[in-house]
């Protein structure tokens, strides 16, 4: 039986999938997608070879086994409540999200209810097999450093209430440190991998350094895990998309990947 996919969010993330699905990268069928931009998503539709009709949530989801949300933390919400009252799996891009407490676990209640899946993707980073492998101990730090080009941060809730001018910073310059609810509050668009690692660490505590270097052309995250286990370091650095240098294209690829996951009988990794 065909995985049937539907989309919610067709910007840079949601549009690498759904091409990935057209491909057949994917052995899944996108039944549809939603946007709460109209034309966006009809210009998504047109470009894929299969033509996925645009529907409103409500049908999507009717129409769906398993919802991806690749749209905003704003639309979670929204997008889980559909989507988990209606008994089918889910995928959350947008993991900040889930640092809301209430809203982690009214989702998390909602697929007991209901028999449901909720999937979050590893995202822009590498090492969270580990990470989940060491949470079954005791984790006593996380320090994430995310480095990227001062325009990734622009349109950022901190950037616009700090007023800082992102064409003014010429060297490497810490810009933000803090934990990771904080993180993901005041760069929501740019360190969802915060949220993640949070998760993963099963309640840890999870430091953020945030990194503003106009030299670099790649976003790059160092994470380093202390613990009764060890150490774990890793530093990925990932090619930002062309139109949304905001998201690493790593990210969109561990979508692509875990839906191949679901969609597959074997299963590789933690």
């Amino acid at each position: 039986m065909v995985l049937k996919i539907g989309l919610v969010g067709c910007g840079a993330i949601g549009t690498e999938i759904a091409r990935a699905i057209d491909r057949g990268d994917i052995k899944a069928s996108l039944v549809g997608v939603f946007d709460r931009n109209a034309r966006r998503a009809e210009e998504l539709g047109r470009s894929l070879s299969e033509q996925p009709r645009v529907f409103e949530l409500t049908d999507l989801v009717e129409r769906s086994d398993i919802v991806v949300e690749a749209a905003s933390q704003r639309a979670v919400p929204e997008v889980a409540e559909a989507t988990l009252e209606r008994g089918r799996d889910l995928m959350i891009m947008s993991v900040g999200a889930l640092l809301d407490g209430e809203l982690r676990e009214r989702v998390e209640d909602l697929a007991i209810c209901h028999r449901c899946r909720v999937y979050i993707p590893s995202g822009a980073i590498s090492g969270l097999d580990g990470l989940k492998s060491a949470s079954s101990g005791d984790i006593e730090l996380v320090t994430l450093t995310t480095i990227k080009n001062p325009q990734g941060f622009v349109g950022a809730p901190y950037i616009k209430e700090r007023e800082i001018d992102l064409d003014a910073i010429t060297e490497a310059r810490v810009i933000f440190e803090g934990s990771a609810e904080e993180a993901v509050a005041a760069f929501p668009a740019n360190v969802n991998v915060a949220a993640t690692l949070s998760l993963a660490a099963r309640g840890a505590k999870v430091m953020v350094k945030i990194v503003a270097d106009p030299d670099t052309k790649v976003n790059i995250h160092q994470i380093t895990a202390e613990g009764n286990f060890g150490r774990i370091t890793t530093r990925v650095q990932n090619v930002p998309f062309p139109r949304n240098p905001k998201t690493s294209y790593l990210a969109a690829l561990s979508a692509i990947a875990t839906l191949r996951s679901i969609a597959e009988p074997i299963k590789i990794g933690t």
